[in-house]
């Protein structure tokens, strides 16, 4: 089990830079509609989210840029690897994301692609962009707690 999975669950991929470019407010589940050759694709493990982004368009929420590569023993009539992707919530949860968008500046960012149970998910993240000092800051922040635990670890 990848590092945040729970129980029953398997990641496909995870948006690691999302952590660094982002501060992260509020995580949501969704599920995502697929044809059957991007299911079989994303069961091999085969997906990327690094130019991802989430849009709601009139009462639609919608993955884009995600790729998903072809299934290599599929037939001729295989899915186009990046395409707009419905996202399934309700429909006080799109009302809700768009508000927070709009009236908070935030971004809709993908955070990982994996299956619970069977089903495919995507975990979104409500998110305020960082600036580059804030980036360099963050690392800052990091690298003395790590320095402090480690010191920690060292007297006990």
């Amino acid at each position: 089990m990848a590092r945040g999975d729970h129980e029953g669950e398997r990641t496909v991929a995870s948006n690691r830079k999302a952590r660094h470019d982002y501060d992260i407010v509020e995580r949501i589940e969704a599920g995502i509609v697929l044809t059957g050759s991007e299911v079989k694709s994303l069961r091999g493990g085969r997906a990327s989210i690094a130019e991802a982004f989430a849009r709601i368009r009139g009462r639609e929420a919608w993955l884009e840029g995600m790729h998903v590569p072809e299934y290599a023993q599929g037939d001729t009539r295989t899915h186009q690897p990046v395409r707009p992707r419905k996202l399934l919530l309700h429909r006080g949860e799109i009302d809700r994301l768009r508000a927070v968008t709009e009236q908070e500046r935030l971004a809709l960012v993908p955070v990982r692609v994996y299956f619970t149970h069977g089903i495919a998910k995507v975990e979104l993240a409500l998110a305020r962009g960082r600036r580059r000092h804030e980036k360099r800051q963050a690392i800052a922040e990091r690298e003395a707690r790590r320095e402090a635990d480690r010191e920690l670890g060292r007297r006990s």
